[in-house]
């Protein structure tokens, strides 16, 4: 176990055990490095190298109040691949961990990776803006939202001016984007 200071400045926690073909975990919010223990313990008994990090603002890492990006998280990844002198190096991410490691790749090159494994990752923006003009329209979101409401469980019923209630009658909110933002219905 270890730790990095990234260039600005971020103390960036680390396990790193064992040796062999290095596997990086990187975890999803709000976990730690911690949450791949079982998987370390595993791939460490089969040879593996096995390398997990705490992200800026998890676990032991630095708490930081900025820096909460893709940006920062594929820089402080490079960073760490770079002090490991990691090289064929398997990168695994699951939720944002893996829109860490596709942002790192995009980022900074696959010449330290052989492969990557991406679990429920996080997708890039999806939806059409004028930043991102090769997205899908907001309609096909919406349409996808309105097919997906008749799923919601019998046991919810819905109320008036957007709350639900569940089974044991306790009210709560259905938060849209409108909602939040104070258009549309809710």
């Amino acid at each position: 176990m270890g730790t990095i200071t990234t260039q600005d400045g971020t103390e960036i926690f680390y396990k790193d055990w064992g040796t062999g073909q290095p596997i990086v975990f990187s975890h999803g919010w709000p976990l730690s490095a911690d949450d791949w223990d079982a998987q370390m313990l595993f791939f460490l008994q089969h040879g593996y190298r096995v390398i997990a990090h705490d992200r800026r603002g998890h676990g032991r890492s630095t708490q930081t109040g900025d820096g909460h990006d893709m940006d920062h998280y594929a820089d402080d990844l490079a960073e760490l691949t770079a002090h490991l002198d990691l090289h064929d190096a398997i990168h695994v991410g699951h939720s944002t961990g893996g829109g860490e490691v596709a942002h790192y790749l995009a980022r900074h090159g696959e010449s330290r990776v052989s492969k990557a494994a991406l679990i429920s990752a996080v997708p890039p923006l999806m939806v059409k803006t004028d930043a991102n003009p090769g997205g899908l329209p907001k309609a096909v979101f919406d349409d996808l939202q309105a097919q997906l409401a008749p799923t919601v469980p019998s046991s919810t019923a819905t109320c008036r001016r957007g709350r639900s209630t569940d089974s044991t009658g306790r009210a709560w909110r259905l938060r849209t984007r409108s909602s939040r933002t104070g258009g549309g219905k809710g």
